[in-house]
């Protein structure tokens, strides 16, 4: 699969989002009345719009981006090592600002991807809209409303649409993609489902970080598998720290 790609020339992200507010009641009037419309397609029968507000999250018109993780594959002597740096805080414009920055930089590379697993359904698309809704330009990368799929595939890889294999209805998650081809994942305690809580109960953006980070390395992982490439050892997983 791929063999023509290089995985030096791929920059793997994803993302972690919250709700806007903690609580549906923290909301504007209007965004809650338009989060009652929303969740009232979403809900199960017995589930309130306030039971149901931690989804929204998932939704761009109301979550918001906590942090991008965005790493690359480079080489260490003969061997490959990853490296990862994360943007992230309370601060979502500037965490959009910095990373449309670096995208922007690695992307004048014409020969340069960027990946993510469900990245064509979520990532990109959030980031984008997050971006518009913050008031900031799409850089060219993210501006491809209307592109068509094989304009996409010069400038984006997605490894859950590659496990597809042209099967629209199938999704399969990272994690057991993972399992099946014996990919390490040494995952934090948490999961997706718990980043609004430690988001907003305990402050902790760092933990949050780990955790995507380590998403991206499973990321570029997988693609190496899919290629019947080695996997890159533990020892050579390196994370920037952000200076601030």
């Amino acid at each position: 699969m791929l063999p023509r790609l290089l995985p030096e020339h791929v920059l793997f992200i994803d993302i972690e989002t919250v709700s806007q507010h903690q609580k549906l009641d923290d909301a504007p009037e209007k965004i809650q009345k338009l989060w009652i419309k929303k969740a009232a397609q979403i809900s199960k029968e017995g589930e309130t719009a306030e039971e149901l507000y931690g989804r929204a999250a998932i939704y761009a018109e109301f979550g918001k981006i906590v942090c991008i993780s965005a790493g690359k594959i480079f080489r260490k002597g003969k061997e490959r090592a990853y490296r990862v740096k994360s943007y992230c805080g309370s601060d979502e414009k500037v965490i959009l600002e910095e990373f449309s920055a670096m995208l922007t930089a690695f992307m004048s590379n014409p020969s340069h991807k960027i990946c993510a697993h469900n990245g064509q359904e979520f990532d990109f698309p959030y980031i984008a809209r997050r971006m518009l809704i913050n008031g900031l330009q799409l850089p060219p990368t993210l501006d491809i409303a209307g592109a068509k799929p094989w304009e996409l595939k010069e400038i984006m890889i997605d490894t859950l649409q590659l496990w597809k294999f042209g099967d629209y209805k199938h999704y399969t998650s990272l994690e057991l993609l993972c399992a099946i081809f014996d990919v390490p994942t040494p995952k934090d305690d948490i999961d997706g489902s718990q980043v609004g809580d430690i988001y907003y109960q305990e402050g902790d953006i760092q933990r949050i970080a780990r955790y995507c980070e380590k998403d991206t390395l499973a990321i570029a992982q997988l693609l190496l598998r899919f290629k019947g490439e080695e996997l890159i050892s533990q020892e050579n997983y390196e994370i920037v720290v952000n200076e601030d």
